[in-house]
């Protein structure tokens, strides 16, 4: 075994996850590939061709890099544990009127459950993945911290990992801009790799028609249709299309109206959707349930945190402390578009505090 240790590499077939185990590779641990199939798009009724990791020609990359450099490659079928868990999750969110945030979940409670597993059976000390972030040991906790490019940070959607995973998790590519790592593919003799394009859709809906995927896995979801459009104070503005086909602070698709107008609630009992103009978005206060803390072991007393939420949001200053089985979240100005459902991630400057999904 090599002096590094050895280590399983999550492997999509894209350049990312690629660059990561070539660099592993020539850091001289012993690398063990392994691609995981999730997801069946042709199953869902798509009318898109198959894309991202659980395509035949991101499998064959994967396995044809292996193979290359020497190292064994092997493919991991979690179909079931992905539809059931993932699949399942993702529709009964929009159901009860939130976003869900399957990515979260994913990484959480099937990839790296599913990776870890394996890295046992295999002898595996650690597991690699093509994230952008960086984990390190500090003060008893694995801390992890935004990836040094910021434009490809992938913290906010890691802060569901465990200590325990943290401590056997690399994310080599953390101290590097993407432009640094494509141009690594190209020197190592992989062109077509470096200027691979890259898929930003949810694995199983790659034609990003959430709707038309929810309309093909529900049940009499059409008789939704023709639901109320309201506005806060319950006046009746027009008639949707159901309300899991709507998000908050969602502005296109809903009616004429003499001044912008957005959703600025769903309530699926009465599968109403309530519209207002932009400042009725506003929030300064809201809850988030099913935390998971990382750079500290307790919010028992009020800590000031960068609180983003959503993948893409550059974050607000907000003091955080647990109440119950929630964190309670006061952000020092307010914020548009607090959508139940979607993570909410908590930021000590570059670290991860923590996070967990918004509840209201």
């Amino acid at each position: 075994m090599s002096k590094k240790g050895r280590v399983l590499v999550a492997m999509s077939g894209g350049i990312d996850s690629s660059v990561t185990a070539l660099m592993l590779h020539e850091e001289g641990y012993e690398v063990v590939g392994i691609t995981m199939k999730t997801w069946d798009y042709a199953s869902s009724g798509g009318s898109k061709k198959e894309t991202g990791c659980c395509n035949l020609d991101s499998i064959n990359d994967a396995r044809q890099l292996a193979v290359n450099l020497g190292f064994p490659h092997m493919i991991l079928d979690i179909r079931n544990e992905f539809g059931d868990y993932i699949i399942d999750n993702f529709v009964d969110e929009y159901m009860a009127g939130r976003t869900p945030n399957p990515c979260v979940l994913c990484n959480t409670h099937i990839k790296w459950d599913a990776l870890l597993k394996r890295a046992d059976k295999l002898d595996c000390e650690f597991i690699a993945t093509g994230h952008y972030a960086q984990v390190r040991y500090e003060n008893g906790r694995y801390v992890v911290s935004k990836g040094l490019d910021e434009k490809k940070d992938q913290s906010y959607v890691l802060w569901g990992l465990s200590q325990e995973s943290l401590a056997r998790t690399r994310f080599p590519l953390g101290g590097f801009t993407k432009p640094a790592i494509r141009q690594m593919a190209f020197d190592a003799g992989y062109q077509e790799l470096a200027n691979k394009n890259e898929s930003y859709e949810i694995c199983f809906v790659p034609d990003n028609d959430y709707r038309g995927f929810l309309k093909r896995r529900v049940d009499g979801i059409e008789k939704l249709d023709g639901g109320s459009f309201v506005d806060r104070t319950g006046r009746v503005l027009g008639k949707h299309h159901g309300y899991p086909f709507y998000t908050i602070g969602q502005r296109k698709g809903l009616i004429a109206a003499g001044e912008p107008i957005f959703v600025t609630q769903i309530i699926p009992e009465t599968n109403t959707v309530v519209l207002g103009p932009e400042h009725e978005l506003e929030k300064q206060e809201m809850w988030v349930r099913n935390p998971n803390l990382i750079k500290l072991d307790n919010l028992d007393t009020p800590v000031e945190a960068l609180t983003k939420i959503r993948y893409k949001d550059p974050g607000a200053m907000s003091t955080i402390v647990t109440e119950g089985n929630r964190i309670k979240v006061e952000f020092r100005k307010q914020v548009k578009a607090v959508a139940p459902g979607q993570s909410a991630v908590f930021y000590d400057g570059n670290d991860l505090i923590g996070g967990g999904f918004i509840d209201k």
